[in-house]
């Protein structure tokens, strides 16, 4: 659903993706320092996907203020540790939109920047969809559908044996929600009361066939949500301010989950990529690539 501009100017400056050290709520970036990475991690889509010539840039690219907000303010982890026992855990259920996670990790230091054009090329450790076995910084392995809700809650609960007190953030998309898997999952982690868990839905109405209401209609969504148990947050996904609050109020709440659910528009910050379904499964054009830079620039 188309969404208003929150009319902040984005800085023209870069920050040294070099930075160590605990990325955690006291060392968090400005608003106007996520705005700019947020620009940043959707040039890098743009560029991967345009050199793949394959790849899922539309829901990579509304989903770009959810991880910023997370790897650059919400979530306490090492970049240059990624198996650091006490980090926070993000899992990517919708592992299509793989080339969003490789830009964050490159801008947070996991990985070189220089290794993101290698985006679903032979031998790379960047492929279509993450494997956890081969990317620094990957949590879960990812290809079907469906199954990120549930492996995050199996990693919560370990963390609830292991008297651990990381948080577990999982991305889904709204189309994944189709699957049945996901509702199971919910009613599970609502039974055991997982607060430490967070999933945060990319709402941005499109799957990879047209329109949810469509295809299959989810509404009422956050109602779902309410009725298997879940704390339910509603937010603007494209700003920053939002989604950082939701997350501190997702940290206040105890005994139950809780799911922000994230309206956003496909393809963000590209127009002739905003709200086109094509652009789900879809890499640009060279042409397309300039055009789109020029718009990000």
């Amino acid at each position: 659903m188309p969404l208003p501009e929150s009319g902040r100017s984005l800085p023209k400056t870069s920050a040294d993706n070099k930075e160590v050290g605990v990325f955690s709520s006291p060392g968090a970036k400005s608003l106007a320092q996520m705005a700019a990475i947020a620009k940043r991690l959707r040039r890098h889509i743009i560029t991967m996907t345009g050199k793949a010539g394959s790849g899922h840039p539309g829901g990579s690219l509304s989903s770009v203020e959810i991880v910023t907000a997370l790897y650059f303010n919400v979530m306490r982890h090492k970049p240059q540790d990624p198996c650091w026992s006490d980090r926070d855990r993000f899992i990517l259920s919708k592992g299509h939109v793989a080339p969003l996670l490789y830009a964050v990790l490159a801008e947070s230091g996991y990985l070189p920047l220089e290794e993101l054009p290698t985006l679903r090329k032979l031998n790379s450790r960047l492929q279509g969809h993450t494997d956890c076995t081969v990317t620094p910084g990957v949590e879960m392995s990812a290809g079907a559908l469906g199954q990120g809700l549930s492996f995050a809650i199996g990693v919560a609960l370990a963390g609830r044996l292991n008297l651990k007190d990381y948080r577990v953030y999982v991305l889904l998309g709204d189309g994944e929600c189709d699957e049945g898997q996901v509702w199971e999952a919910a009613m599970a982690a609502a039974h055991f009361k997982v607060d430490s868990l967070v999933a945060i839905v990319d709402n941005n109405g499109l799957q990879i066939d047209g329109w949810n209401r469509d295809v299959m209609n989810l509404e009422p969504f956050a109602a779902k949500w309410q009725a298997f148990g879940w704390h339910v947050i509603e937010v603007d996904g494209h700003d920053l301010g939002q989604i950082i609050s939701a997350f501190d109020r997702a940290k206040q709440s105890k005994g139950q989950p809780t799911v922000i659910i994230a309206h956003t528009i496909k393809g963000k910050g590209v127009s002739f990529m905003e709200n086109r379904a094509e652009f789900h499964g879809k890499a640009p054009t060279p042409a397309e690539v300039a055009q789109a830079l020029k718009e990000l620039a």
